[in-house]
């Protein structure tokens, strides 16, 4: 199948998506913040980075796009156009998200991910619920979780 724009648009309309201060990851900060936690936003000196440091929770939060990244819900097709190239990309990007979350945790950092697609469920009335699962992890402990919309109700 062909594109239906040429390269120079396709270009230009890729170019314009962005890597971080997404829609999800601005409705985590917000969420945090509301409820009193302070964080930094993007820390260069750490592999991989997060989206979000809590350094007084040793903890990371990374917020995964599912398509970028290649999470398998309903938000992740693979494109029909290019599709071993897309596939490639995303591979790659989930190797480097492993290395990136084992360097962590091996340098003593607590590492949260949260997928695009429990945003937005959380999105639909449900950001409360959210919220209680990322206080209850920062408070607890735990080294590394995923939260990931739930497919069943």
């Amino acid at each position: 199948m062909v594109d239906v724009v040429d390269s120079v648009t396709r270009s230009r309309m890729m170019s314009g998506i962005k890597g971080k201060n997404t829609k999800p990851e601005v409705s985590i900060r917000k969420a945090l913040h509301a409820r009193g936690f302070r964080y930094r936003m993007h820390v260069n000196d750490l592999p991989g980075k997060p989206d979000l440091v809590l350094p007084k929770y040793k903890a990371v939060v990374f917020v995964h796009g599912c398509f970028w990244h290649g999470h398998s819900c309903r938000y992740f097709k693979a494109p029909k156009t290019r599709t071993a190239f897309w596939i490639d990309k995303i591979q790659k990007n989930r190797d480097r998200d492993e290395l990136q979350v084992n360097a962590l945790l091996a340098s003593g950092w607590r590492v949260l991910l949260i997928w695009e697609c429990a945003v937005r469920s959380a999105a639909k009335g449900r950001l409360p619920v959210l919220m209680d699962q990322i206080v209850g992890w920062l408070e607890n402990g735990e080294k590394y979780m995923q939260i990931q919309e739930k497919t069943t109700e």
